[in-house]
């Protein structure tokens, strides 16, 4: 895809972002557990916190063409807020795309700036790959709900404002489910201790617990039965927005790979000059392209409506993310035991692109979309 002039000052914007703002810190920040909410912020100002969200509301109004070259470049300085800015947007974007005026009004300007967070909670203890089976419930309490149940590995949680949390409101299956806003400050909210995990160490991920959370009436998030719809159409975009996080951490696993080979000598001649280890960079090169158009192809394709843009999504996020992780996996390999030191930043990207094969729904779980999408015209 040739970008525009547009999207290259886009990205050339987005770099001196994460080259000053993100890529400097990283390393501390997955050290030390920290989640700069304050660089967040920052972000912000440069129309990060509502990429897809409308003018009007102080979003960018970009295109999921946009999106992604955006979160492949804030992915090459830290994958792990890339993709916390990923679920932001997502959580966003169902807001302004489903809410009502007065929603739109009242939360999204501070979404924008990043006064508020945001996080997506849909994925519970017994109820992961299989969205539609969610226990969680809402139950009507006059005017307003009765909210009660336990979400499991929400990204942000504890440190965000607002959550949009899908619950049954009716009977089994995907039809009974629908989606509510509910603010940290709603008594009954809770949180869970701060998850101990392999990965993504720059950004908190709890338990959201719900104990007879009330909420008035205009927390309902479209309409009643509609919330595993508004869950699924989010991920589509929420899909492009992981693949292309593991693009922009692979890439530059790839470019240290080429520093380090460069700079060293074994044998008496630089390791760069070595065809077999020129060949594997060939290779990681080749692929990362190869996952970069159709990620690309899948983002167009949102844009424009077309049906068979979730399949697309799924392909992408799949193929995307299993390529990050291997590109990433390489690399450290080429770099030898340097690769297992933290102080050369190519373990902390392996760690941080593993999960991407497993949030915004499994890799297996692409492949059944995918599979459903070529097979269902037979019936």
């Amino acid at each position: 895809m040739t970008l525009t002039e547009d999207q290259r000052a886009l990205v050339e914007a987005t770099l001196d972002f994460t080259q000053d703002h993100l890529a400097p810190h990283a390393l501390d920040w997955d050290r030390d557990h920290h989640f700069p909410v304050d660089v967040l912020r920052k972000a912000a100002g440069l129309g990060l916190g509502g990429v897809y969200v409308r003018e009007e509301h102080g979003g960018s109004a970009l295109t999921r063409a946009d999106g992604v070259l955006v979160f492949e470049t804030l992915a090459s300085g830290c994958s792990a807020i890339a993709g916390y800015l990923s679920i932001h947007n997502m959580v966003a974007w169902m807001i302004d795309h489903y809410g009502d005026p007065a929603q739109r009004d009242r939360w999204l300007p501070r979404l924008c700036a990043m006064d508020d967070l945001a996080s997506y909670c849909l994925t519970e203890p017994g109820a992961g790959s299989d969205a539609a089976a969610l226990t969680t419930r809402a139950v009507r309490d006059g005017d307003g709900w009765l909210l009660t149940g336990v979400k499991q590995f929400i990204s942000g949680a504890g440190a965000a404002q607002l959550y949009v949390v899908m619950a049954r409101t009716g009977g089994e299956g995907a039809d009974g489910i629908s989606a509510f806003v509910v603010d940290k400050d709603d008594p009954g909210i809770g949180f869970g201790p701060d998850e101990r995990k392999m990965g993504w160490h720059a950004q908190p991920t709890r338990q959201v617990l719900l104990d007879a959370v009330r909420l008035p009436a205009d927390r309902l998030l479209g309409r009643e039965g509609q919330g595993f719809r508004i869950a699924m159409n989010g991920l589509n975009g929420g899909r492009l927005g992981i693949a292309a996080c593991s693009l922009g951490g692979a890439r530059s696993a790839l470019d240290r790979s080429l520093a380090h080979l460069a700079d060293r000598e074994a044998f008496g001649t630089r390791l760069l000059d070595s065809d077999a280890l020129r060949f594997r960079l060939a290779d990681m090169a080749t692929e990362l392209a190869a996952a970069r158009a159709l990620v690309r192809e899948a983002a167009e394709a949102l844009d424009q409506g077309d049906p068979q843009a979730p399949y697309l999504c799924a392909m992408a996020k799949r193929f995307a993310t299993d390529t990050g992780y291997t590109v990433a996996d390489r690399a450290l390999q080429l770099h030898g035991g340097y690769g297992y030191l933290s102080e050369y930043g190519v373990e902390k990207i392996v760690r941080d692109l593993r999960v991407h094969q497993i949030l915004e729904g499994t890799n297996e779980i692409m492949r059944v979309i995918v599979a459903r999408g070529l097979t269902e015209a037979f019936g």
